[in-house]
């Protein structure tokens, strides 16, 4: 755990203003307790937007990756196939593709031209 900074603590507040949205980091707050830091963040931060959920974390629960952890975020094997690019053209490569498709009438055309 982090330095405890005196009588304060450091809080982090967390909000969202849709129960479906995300969850964004608003704001840092002093308070002595999460009680109080709880009641802090929804003063200051309830008069100014709506707000679906409030999150109020000590700063000190956060734990941040190291460099060396870091180095596991890489990709180690090459995953591109996975991402989803490529398909910009598909309107053209179909309908390039449905222009190369053999119709009824010309298949039927085929008929007196196979020989046994």
């Amino acid at each position: 755990m982090g330095k405890e900074q005196g009588f304060y603590q450091v809080f982090e507040v967390f909000s969202r203003r849709t129960p479906e949205a995300p969850l964004q980091h608003q704001f840092s707050l002093l308070a002595p307790n999460e009680e109080l830091a709880l009641v802090m963040a929804q003063e200051n931060f309830m008069r100014r937007e709506p707000v679906a959920d409030l999150w109020v974390v000590k700063r000190d629960y956060i734990r941040r990756i190291n460099e060396e952890e870091k180095v596991a975020l890489k990709r180690l094997d090459n995953k591109d196939y996975r991402l989803t690019r490529g398909y910009g053209d598909l309107k053209k490569r179909w309908r390039k593709y449905e222009q190369n498709v053999f119709d009824e009438k010309e298949i039927l055309s085929w008929k007196g031209e196979i020989r046994r």
